[in-house]
């Protein structure tokens, strides 16, 4: 874990019960003299250095060292329009795309998603803040819904469309949004709004999964 977070964090003295305490005192097995870094949610752009000064049994005492402005994020900012699919897939998923540095996610309800996934943007907040303290980055992605695809491409005219083409993606510094389907592509009617818009496919002879899509270009776009 490269950071904590903690609402009170930035305090001159921190005091650490609970689930945290059980953490970094019995799991981490932390003891007095170790530093530790912390963020509160507030503002995550500050990290902030602890010295743990007294341990008790279900209590610790922690006294900052430090505080400095050190913002952790991709080079890139990459803005992912992802239909949606099952809410267990996108779950899955989400702590890699943390990790590899996506911005921003618009979940778009295309013709081809099934009604029934409800997205819980409240869970999906708190799968990211655990893959941010495991990976050290400083900020949320950003997260909205869409009605539909001709709504996306009317909102990000920039946006480039991952689909079955001919076009094989090699240069990609310019992509900023891209947009993926569900299982089973779009439909017959969406791809008609792709007349004016740039469509490309990664070099595979495979099929991909959206979730392994997502992954597969968010990485090649970023890393």
């Amino acid at each position: 874990m490269i950071y904590i977070l903690d609402d009170e964090a930035g305090v001159q003295s921190l005091h650490i019960r609970g689930e945290g305490h059980k953490y970094l005192i019995k799991v981490r097995r932390h003891k007095e003299g170790d530093l530790l870094s912390f963020r509160s949610r507030e503002n995550l752009k500050m990290l902030h250095t602890y010295k743990i000064e007294s341990v008790e049994p279900r209590s610790a005492e922690l006294l900052l060292v430090a505080s400095e402005l050190k913002e952790v994020k991709s080079a890139k900012e990459l803005h992912i329009g992802w239909c949606i699919i099952d809410t267990n897939s996108i779950e899955k998923v989400l702590p890699s795309l943390y990790e590899i540095g996506v911005s921003k996610i618009t979940f778009i309800a295309c013709e081809r998603s099934q009604k029934n996934f409800k997205l819980d943007f409240k869970r999906f907040e708190r799968i990211g803040e655990a893959s941010m303290q495991q990976c050290g980055r400083s900020s949320y992605i950003e997260m909205e819904s869409c009605k539909s695809v001709q709504e996306f491409i009317k909102a990000y005219p920039e946006t480039k469309v991952f689909d079955f083409c001919e076009t094989t993606l090699q240069e990609c510094s310019d992509i900023t949004t891209v947009l993926i389907g569900c299982e089973g592509g779009f439909s017959p009617k969406e791809r008609e709004l792709f007349a004016s818009v740039q469509s490309f496919r990664l070099d595979t002879p495979m099929v991909l999964r959206s979730e392994s899509a997502t992954l597969a270009v968010a990485s090649k776009i970023l890393l």
